[in-house]
């Protein structure tokens, strides 16, 4: 089967296209620094789901959906204190390398960040919306193959207002792993664009990131930098987490 491939790279066209929906399309939402990288750590070490919140607000309500969910989340990259959430303290921030086995097993994550989470929830109305990452693309790649996907959304959740250059390499470096697995792909201008972007940067990810506005924020930062190290690895987990009907994330 052919599958057709398009991206949205910046949050204004994500939301723009979610006023008329994602109806017949499979999502995949990237936020490499951090919220997906987040989710797919916190699913492989055993988590029970993720349920992505757009506002801080809409995070602590849900706990009551959710006895004994863990809120977490970030704005401008740190975690959400209880002066911004009206006095709830928050369990995590957004460092995968928080959600470890011992914290997140069994556990239902109720997690609330500036893109990540909103892209996620902007994407609700299409048939499927999986968590990409470099952490498990390969495993995402190979699921939507085995679903047979005819129409593919890469979805970059971005910096703030702005397009992320970490997202659109990460949804280049899928289109290209989509071409070495010798799928038939109609590969429209924007993921063609994300597919150069990863062409000519991709081999040395890492430099990439001294020139990217949410990398250059996490490098300076002594507690967060070796977060942009931890989410630029390939393939370290065979998962695939999808956004069920009901808003959470689970791994399948």
């Amino acid at each position: 089967m052919t599958m057709n491939i398009e991206a949205l790279l910046s949050p204004a066209e994500y939301q723009a296209r979610r006023a008329r929906g994602f109806v017949g399309e499979v999502c995949v939402v990237f936020d490499v620094l951090r919220a997906t990288s987040v989710i797919v750590t916190g699913l492989a070490n055993g988590a029970g789901g993720f349920v992505p919140a757009e506002e801080i607000s809409e995070a602590v309500t849900l706990r009551a959906k959710y006895p004994g969910a863990l809120p977490a989340g970030e704005r401008e990259g740190l975690k959400i204190t209880a002066a911004q959430s009206g006095g709830v303290e928050f369990d995590f921030g957004n460092s995968p390398r928080e959600y470890t086995k011992s914290r997140v097993s069994e556990k239902i994550i109720i997690s609330t960040t500036t893109n990540g989470t909103r892209a996620l929830r902007a994407c609700e109305t299409a048939d499927a919306v999986a968590v990409g990452s470099f952490l498990n693309l390969t495993a995402t790649v190979m699921w939507l193959q085995s679903r047979g996907a005819s129409r593919v959304v890469l979805v970059c959740a971005g910096t703030g207002e702005s397009a992320a250059l970490e997202d659109i390499l990460c949804a280049g470096a899928f289109c290209d792993l989509l071409a070495r697995s010798k799928q038939t792909c109609v590969v429209e201008d924007s993921a063609a664009a994300a597919w150069s972007v990863f062409r000519e940067a991709g081999n040395d990810l890492l430099g990439a990131m001294r020139h990217a506005q949410n990398g250059r924020r996490l490098l300076e930062n002594p507690e967060l930098r070796d977060d942009v190290e931890f989410c630029l690895r390939r393939d370290v987990f065979e998962i695939v987490g999808l956004m069920g009907r009901d808003g959470m994330i689970r791994r399948v």
